[in-house]
């Protein structure tokens, strides 16, 4: 009896996340779990005293993970990313500490996870730079310095929309992303919104919605990340993604 070739498989067999791909899914995922316990804590009826307990527990495992996946590299423990991975594990400790605090609680303790799951793929994709040396990847130059930004931006959870008379509006917490570069990315399917996931700016507002990486911005940031600097790389719209996606209203 012989072996089928490999050709032969019926279907193909996705490749693992990167370690660096996997820290930045990891930070989406701690961005929706915050954003569901602050509307937990917003909403008119209190929430039950268990209902961050399951996710808090994903996340932890998660976060293990992630630091095997790191330890798996072999890097060169430089300080950054001997800080990096410290803070990495202090998350998944208050992570998993969180399942036995009520929700106002559980919720401060995972405020800084998408920070420092993005800080550690950075420090892990600038230790990949150098052992790597100076090779540049042509998929990098697919991305203008604003269009990095924001990818950057929305992996650590500081980016939502709104609408209000027709418009579309853009919100940003540190470095700031423009409408137009939005909509550029969601129309190479880069970004997505999530209608109505994330809080209200103030009590009593209505949600926002969260603007979150699509696979392939995933892949995009990871690489550009991973990638020494552009010189001067010409300002053009980032490659269509394989996949279609929801591209954004245009506002009036």
């Amino acid at each position: 009896m012989t072996t089928p070739p490999h050709e032969g498989l019926l279907f193909d067999v996705a490749a693992p996340p990167t370690p660096i791909e996997r820290l930045l899914l990891l930070a989406g995922q701690y961005v929706q779990h915050n954003d569901m316990l602050d509307r937990l804590l917003r909403a008119q009826s209190p929430p039950e005293p268990d209902a961050h307990v399951a996710s808090a527990q994903q996340l932890a495992a998660a976060t293990r993970t992630a630091l095997e996946a790191i330890t798996d590299e072999r890097l060169f423990q430089s300080q950054d990313l001997a800080d990096a991975v410290v803070r990495l594990r202090q998350v998944a400790f208050l992570s998993s500490a969180s399942t036995d605090h009520p929700l106002p609680v559980a919720r401060t303790l995972t405020a800084l996870a998408p920070e420092a799951a993005t800080g550690c793929a950075d420090a892990v994709a600038r230790e990949l730079r150098r052992r790597r040396g100076h090779t540049t990847n042509a998929d990098d130059h697919r991305l203008t310095s604003a269009h990095r930004t924001a990818l950057w931006e929305i992996a650590r959870g500081n980016v939502v929309a709104t609408s209000s008379l027709g418009r579309q509006y853009v919100h940003y917490r540190d470095e700031r992303v423009l409408i137009s570069t939005l909509r550029s990315l969601e129309g190479a399917s880069l970004a997505e919104r999530v209608p109505k996931s994330a809080p209200s700016a103030y009590v009593g507002g209505p949600l926002q919605d969260r603007i979150r990486l699509t696979a392939a911005g995933t892949t995009a940031l990871a690489t550009a990340i991973s990638s020494p600097p552009a010189r001067r790389a010409p300002a053009t719209t980032p490659a269509p993604a394989p996949a279609a996606a929801n591209t954004a209203a245009q506002s009036r």
